[in-house]
Order: C-alpha cells, then structure tokens, then sequence
C-alpha cells in the first residue's frame, strides 16, 4: 500500500479570516449610515465571536479595512470602538 500525501492545510489561518471577513461585514452593514460606537462584548453574540477575538480583529481591522474607518474611542470596563464607512 502506498501512502498518498495530501496538502496540509491551515485550518485556522481560514478560520481567522473568515471571523475577520464576518466581522466586516457586520461592522460595513451597521456603519453605513455613519459612525457607530460598541464594545465587543455586546455584539458578541451578533458576530459569534468572543469579546477577545472582536478586539482581535478590530486591531487588524483598523490597519486592512479600506472600506472602513476604526478607531480605539475610549477604556471603561472594555474598549469602545469608533467605526465609520471611509470617504
């Protein structure tokens, strides 16, 4: 018998850029009106993603994100994130 190799794949790099994907777009469907203000532990459930992972993901959102605008807004308790479509 003759083993056959299959391409490793890296089953979280997908993961991870689906969470970010899905986060995206939830944050593109409520900004396009205008700025919006949230904490990740309240949209956690919205997305089905931990508060950790939402900060997670914010921080590369802010750096990747052409579509959007992300800004650290302000610390009490948990960090609120500022979010806006981009001119």
């Amino acid at each position: 018998m003759s083993a056959t190799a299959t391409p490793s794949t890296d089953v979280s790099a997908n993961d991870s850029q689906s969470k970010e994907e899905r986060l995206k777009q939830y944050l593109l469907d409520r900004a396009q009106d205008g700025e919006m203000y949230f904490k990740g532990k309240f949209i956690s459930d919205d997305v089905d993603l931990s508060p950790k992972e939402i900060g997670a993901l914010m921080v590369k959102l802010r750096d990747s994100a052409t579509e959007l605008t992300v800004e650290k807004w302000s610390y009490t308790g948990a960090t609120t994130w500022r979010v806006e479509p981009a001119n």
